[in-house]
């Protein structure tokens, strides 16, 4: 394994980044691989600031790249002690027919929500980055949780999801994973991470991705504001016009243009909703 994550990472391969370290990634890969491959529908739940909206379009793309069956579902409040209640879950996911929920950023209020997902017959999993003196008994990935080796432990949630993404493209041989760094990049600096370990990694190979990107929706953004090559500067413009407002709509309605934007595979509508994101945050 150590040779083929070798050629799908980078040249300057550290054994570190491989994403098995980290404590539950088989579990969850094996969870997520019978939900692909016998179309169970797997709702992916974010929140709505810059870098959890980038972790939930790129995992949208390479579901959507599987043919997985998959809805997404925006959190309503971005503030770090916001939870999934049961409301959410009933609402947001048993409505949606979910059968695997993927909550990124955001965990369970209690353990009343687990069993809840039990009953209903979710499976869940969990990606958090933050310092914690438990254990849970569903499937999560955070590399300060007891127990986790993995060495890298202040990746943003978008960086987390990555290695999620990473461990996907190992077990169906997706050679091109690494054309996702452009949205992983733009997560990883809104969150402001420290500029070190993976995260110059990710940022430094995520430029160069950036530069070159077939996403439509940064594309648009990229043209429409005439950047003919990536910096701090212009990276800080996308953040900017990519992060959700509250003026017109509500902050999860805002949230779910920008992921259309992001996962768009239509140049016109890709133009349509930059032209309206502009216009929005002109209102401002």
């Amino acid at each position: 394994m150590r040779k083929f994550w070798e050629s799908i990472y980078s040249p300057n391969y550290i054994s570190g980044y491989n994403p098995f370290i980290l404590k539950d990634m088989n579990k969850a890969i094996e969870r997520m691989v019978s939900a692909i491959n016998n179309r169970k529908k797997i709702v992916v739940y974010g929140i709505p600031n810059v870098d959890g909206l980038c972790a939930i379009s790129s995992l949208i793309l390479v579901l959507k790249y599987l043919n997985a069956d998959i809805e997404y579902v925006v959190h309503d409040d971005s503030s770090v002690k916001s939870k999934i209640t049961t409301k959410d879950i009933i609402n947001n996911v048993h409505f949606l027919g979910g059968e695997l929920l993927i909550a990124l950023g955001i965990d369970l209020k209690s353990s009343e929500e687990e069993e809840l997902c039990k009953n209903l017959g979710i499976d869940l999993i969990v990606i958090e980055n933050r310092d914690i003196n438990y254990e849970y008994d569903h499937i999560y990935l955070n590399p300060n949780q007891k127990g986790c080796q993995y060495r890298y432990k202040n990746l943003s949630i978008s960086g987390l999801t990555f290695k999620l993404m990473q461990a996907i493209a190992i077990y169906y041989n997706i050679k091109s994973i690494n054309k996702y760094l452009d949205l992983i990049l733009i997560g990883e600096k809104s969150a402001k991470t420290p500029k070190k370990g993976e995260n110059f990694v990710i940022i430094k190979e995520g430029m160069k991705f950036l530069i070159n990107t077939n996403n439509y929706g940064l594309r648009s953004i990229m043209e429409a504001y005439n950047m003919i090559s990536i910096n701090e500067e212009s990276i800080d413009k996308i953040i900017d016009v990519i992060t959700p407002t509250i003026n017109v709509v509500t902050m999860t309605d805002n949230a779910r243009i920008i992921i259309e934007l992001l996962i768009t595979n239509r140049k016109e509508r890709s133009e349509q909703i930059t032209k309206y994101l502009n216009k929005s945050k002109e209102n401002v």
